[in-house]
């Protein structure tokens, strides 16, 4: 599959990296296409470093790893002619620290700024998934506990959330693992999740951990 990385920082990279190892073709994108870390990826991985426009381009599926605070702008900027009919996988979350840290939510509750770029851009199938974990434990799931921890998704279109779900379990992830929240409104209560997120990393002094759902089965 050709995917386009939106997004060139250590999440873009690493995950970038992780599709190069699956054996995807792997476009990277930054809003300087000469961007040394980016080109210095696409030389280690075999994959091609561009701008956000291009990564688009060429990517069949395309990941949205910019900060959730710049994300509708850089996708307005890409234009939709270039993002029309494709899956948008979104990994961001609208964390604005420009109050320091913590970071509040600049969206939550009755929306979510998965829903916004939807709105955005109609005719995109956006889906909502992976950014409830760092990068690290989204590329090796195992590394933490085994791997018997959960990830969730939402979206729209049951068509992508297929493919984003084949490639989260093409990473490792156990496919009972991998929960569908149903719509994008679901976006609503992955972004909230942030806050208890980033207190317990606080508290554990890692970012290395993940949450099991368990019940009656």
């Amino acid at each position: 599959m050709k995917i386009g990385m939106i997004g060139s920082g250590f999440v873009g990279r690493t995950l970038g990296a992780r599709f190069r190892d699956l054996g995807h073709d792997v476009t990277i994108g930054s809003r300087d296409a000469a961007k040394p870390e980016a080109v210095q990826w696409a030389d280690a991985t075999g994959g091609r470093a561009t701008d956000f426009a291009g990564a688009a381009e060429d990517g069949e599926l395309l990941v949205n790893a910019t900060p959730g605070t710049v994300s509708l702008d850089v996708l307005t900027e890409i234009g939709a002619e270039r993002l029309d009919g494709k899956i948008l996988w979104d990994l961001s979350n609208p964390l604005d620290f420009s109050r320091g840290f913590p970071p509040f939510l600049s969206v939550a509750n009755q929306d979510s700024l998965a829903e916004q770029l939807q709105r955005a851009f109609p005719a995109v199938r956006i889906v909502k998934a992976f950014n409830t974990v760092t990068v690290t434990v989204m590329v090796a799931p195992e590394k933490v506990g085994g791997g018997e921890h959960d990830v969730f998704l939402a979206g729209n279109d049951d068509g992508a959330k297929a493919q984003v779900r084949a490639l989260i379990e093409a990473m490792g992830w156990r496919a009972e693992r991998v929960r569908d929240l149903g719509g994008l409104d679901g976006a609503r209560a992955l972004e909230m999740y942030m806050p208890l997120w980033l207190r317990l990393m606080g508290t554990l002094g890692t970012a290395q951990f993940n949450v099991r759902i368990v019940g009656t089965e």
